[in-house]
């Protein structure tokens, strides 16, 4: 499952951008970073891999609070009646209204001002949130046990690699699934649904010349499907030489798609169901964020039978899916690390495990900040700029250059074919040499050229250190790149000329068909074996003063 597995971001447009993005231009980049550990080692671009980490740790720190808010929900799920289900509550105000008891009165009206159960439970029992961005509040001390609890399970899911995360994939990535199902079957029958499901489907055309709806849809299949983040680079890494990554990858795509659109379809019909009980249009029902996952679904588990069974159910699903896409960023991370200092952590028996226990502890500790009362403004701030799809686009602009162009679409084409023993289809080379950066680079630019800055529920702006935060959190990983490409050049012997030449040149120990290395080195005798170390200095030699044979 992907970084970002429920649709919290209100609005079917975003989808249907989405679908476009991820089947015209992302599918092409997912399936090379797949291969990308194998065969590209180009120094020039080294930027994007420490890039790409950086937005990897911003990301596990920031997204870990969603598990820590469903292990709340799911520790509330064992009352006798649900918390969110009733307004007799401590943290409940006047305003608090049941209403599928309301509508069963002869003469009922809905005030201007009431709210669900579920949205006060959320806001005022979860969060307790303060009433402006200024106010970070005291440490919920509740949440702050849970993200705990998160980052144990999290620890020990990871802690003996990829074998032991595999393993684990099994369950947390099928179970949802059931969930799902359930949840989808239950939200159909609900009165009101066919409303909510016609907005979801049936998209408001004017919403698409909205910049920051790109954006968003950019940003959701960014982090659905991993790309540019270093986990599939990570992760392909460990597969076997001859593994089919074509295939894997129109599978992951697929399944990928499939399963964010019945998602869709399970939450915008319970979105209909509560436009329908508040009378209200469903655009009303919850503001675009994190909250929305935690306002509709529980909200349908509550009409179930034995809802405290199907909301510890369903809680557990949330967890999963949270753990899912939190080791896969801790086993990337922790993958990079490890394969920059080999001899430091293949030969200490325990350091990986070392290192995976400060990282953890480290970042419970920065997470503490989003546990606060005021900890939603700086989840936002994360996730607006920390993990900003501006940065990603722009990875995803340097990568498909460094295919298309530098390393080459059909020298890559080559080494796929004596990966898998045939050719992807033609389409996807040009993806990677024209169409992908092209659309990434129009994205980017249209963005910035309407670019609006991050507002609390669309209407609530930031201060000027708030805004200075995010950009910073921006800048930090974006500036890798530029800042890395600069100190390549300056510490590469050399003219000019030579130390591009020797920069953009793939490194000389990447797989390659044998009989076409034999007959670089060996051209009257193929049978000769692969070059010694000191053919190998000349013949690099060779590349930086001529380019790559």
């Amino acid at each position: 499952m992907g970084r970002d597995s429920y649709p919290y971001r209100l609005g079917s447009e975003v989808w249907d951008c989405g679908l476009y993005i991820s089947n015209v231009c992302f599918f092409p980049v997912d399936f090379v970073l797949l291969f990308w550990d194998s065969y590209i080692k180009i120094c020039f671009l080294t930027g994007l891999g420490y890039g790409s980490q950086v937005v990897v740790l911003y990301s596990s720190i920031y997204y870990i609070i969603i598990l820590a808010w469903a292990f709340f929900y799911l520790f509330s799920s064992f009352n006798s009646e649900l918390p969110w289900a009733s307004c007799r509550n401590a943290w409940n105000t006047e305003n608090c209204m049941e209403f599928d008891k309301a509508r069963g009165l002869l003469n009922w009206t809905v005030y201007e001002n009431a709210t669900s159960p579920v949205k006060e439970f959320w806001e005022r029992r979860v969060l307790n949130i303060t009433d402006n961005v200024y106010e970070l509040g005291n440490i919920r001390w509740e949440l702050a046990l849970c993200l705990l609890l998160s980052w144990i399970v999290c620890y020990f899911c990871v802690w003996k690699g990829v074998k032991s995360t595999g393993k684990v994939v099994y369950f947390t990535a099928t179970f949802p699934y059931v969930m799902l199902l359930v949840l989808l079957v239950r939200g159909l029958t609900l009165p009101g649904a066919a409303d909510g499901i016609k907005f979801y489907l049936y998209p408001d055309p004017a919403r698409l010349a909205d910049p920051q709806v790109w954006m968003d849809a950019g940003t959701q299949i960014f982090y659905s499907y991993a790309i540019c983040i270093g986990c599939l680079t990570a992760l392909g890494s460990y597969n076997k030489y001859n593994n089919n990554c074509y295939k894997d990858c129109i599978y992951l795509c697929l399944l990928n798609s499939g399963t964010s659109f019945v998602a869709g379809f399970a939450i915008f019909s319970v979105l209909g169901f509560m436009a329908y009980e508040q009378n209200i249009d469903i655009s009303m029902v919850a503001e675009s964020g994190p909250g929305l996952a935690f306002i509709a679904y529980p909200r349908a588990v509550s009409m179930m039978p034995f809802p405290q069974l199907w909301a510890v159910c369903f809680f557990i699903m949330i967890i999963l899916l949270g753990l899912d896409s939190e080791f896969v960023g801790l086993e990337a991370l922790m993958t990079a690390i490890t394969d920059m200092f080999p001899n430091f952590f293949h030969t200490g028996k325990h350091r990986r495990k070392l290192l995976l226990l400060m990282i953890s502890i480290a970042s419970f500790f920065i997470g503490l900040v989003m546990v606060t009362e005021g900890g939603l403004y700086v989840f936002q701030l994360f996730d607006y700029y920390a993990c900003s799809g501006m940065t990603l686009l722009l990875f995803a602009i340097f990568q498909s250059v460094c295919i298309g162009w530098v390393y080459g679409a059909d020298h890559l084409y080559d080494n796929i074919e004596d990966m898998i023993g045939y050719r992807p289809l033609p389409l996807i080379k040009y993806c990677w040499k024209y169409i992908t950066p092209v659309v990434c680079s129009a994205t980017l630019v249209f963005f910035l050229i309407k670019y609006s800055p991050l507002k609390f529920n669309n209407n609530t702006e930031y201060p000027w250190w708030g805004y200075a935060i995010g950009w910073w959190f921006t800048l930090s990983s974006t500036l890798l790149v530029p800042l890395w490409m600069i100190y390549a050049i300056i510490s590469t012997p050399g003219s000019l000329r030579q130390r591009l030449r020797a920069l953009c040149t793939p490194a000389l120990d990447l797989p390659e068909n044998l009989t076409r290395k034999n007959a670089i080195y060996c051209p009257q005798n193929p049978e000769c074996g692969l070059p010694s170390q000191k053919t190998e200095t000349a013949v690099w030699n060779k590349f930086r003063d001529t380019g790559p044979l």
